[in-house]
């Protein structure tokens, strides 16, 4: 709810940079030291677009010099991780819902980049990305980089060039798609676990960059809820008391313990 407030209220770059800034002010020696907090074990961690936000903090943490190594893990929850094909089997399969469903995710994703309706009927028929940009779709490919189980039922098709008569430059940069990165800036990835759910439109998000940072050889751990929904951990507590929310937060400590 956080995220999709701020989408509507502010354009990209603005929940970038209020990430990013406070993880480099965090992550200085003397803020460590002041706050006393032990340098070997720091997680960056978030759920959906947060999620996002979590994965770009790190793999530009990681490739950048000053920072480089300060990071000993990161915990993706169902995250959000590409907006270059809208037609992915998770989206086909889960468009009306539960909690999060495609036309909801889709306005809320182009209202983080225009207000410009044009776009959000381009994102829907998956016709948004421009000319020039077919080379990317390799790093987000579900047909090649899915599990055959998720994949079988679906023909892949390409996202459709150059159809609308506008250009968005923001399509094409890895701070709005964290998956638009080469295979080179993941393997220096640290301790990563991502888990994902089966009944949600970002699930082949979570599943692709799996298989994209095991190929990289990143030291990776994944859990799959079979009867998990979008956003249930948010749900695990009063009012809701959700089981799934229960068992997902479970996971998700269980694993920090283990390896924090």
């Amino acid at each position: 709810v956080g995220f999709c407030l701020h989408a509507s209220l502010y354009q990209f770059p603005v929940s970038y940079e209020d990430a990013m800034s406070p993880v480099k002010f965090f992550l200085q020696d003397k803020i460590l030291a002041k706050y006393r907090v032990d340098p070997s074990r720091i997680c960056i961690s978030g759920d959906s677009s947060g999620a996002l936000l979590a994965t770009k903090a790190t793999q530009l943490v990681q490739n950048d010099p000053k920072f480089k190594n300060k990071i000993k893990a990161q915990a993706l929850i169902y995250p959000a991780l590409q907006i270059v094909d809208t037609l992915t089997p998770s989206y086909r399969e889960y468009a009306h819902g539960p909690i999060l469903p495609m036309d909801f995710a889709i306005k809320i994703g182009s209202l983080y980049l225009s207000k410009d309706k044009a776009l959000f009927q381009a994102f829907r028929e998956n016709q948004h990305m421009p000319h020039g940009s077919r080379h990317l779709f390799t790093l987000v490919n579900w047909s090649t980089l899915l599990p055959e189980k998720y994949r079988r039922n679906h023909i892949y098709t390409e996202p459709i060039l150059g159809r609308h008569n506008f250009s968005y430059p923001l399509l094409l940069d890895s701070r709005i798609s964290a998956l638009l990165v080469n295979d080179s800036q993941l393997q220096s990835l640290p301790l990563t676990y991502i888990l994902t759910c089966e009944h949600d439109i970002l699930r082949d998000d979570g599943l692709v960059y799996v298989s994209r940072l095991r190929n990289a050889g990143v030291n990776i751990s994944h859990d799959h809820i079979e009867d998990g929904v979008h956003g249930a951990i948010s749900l695990m507590t009063i009012p809701f008391y959700l089981r799934v929310g229960i068992r997902i937060g479970e996971k998700y400590i269980s694993w920090l313990d283990e390896n924090l």
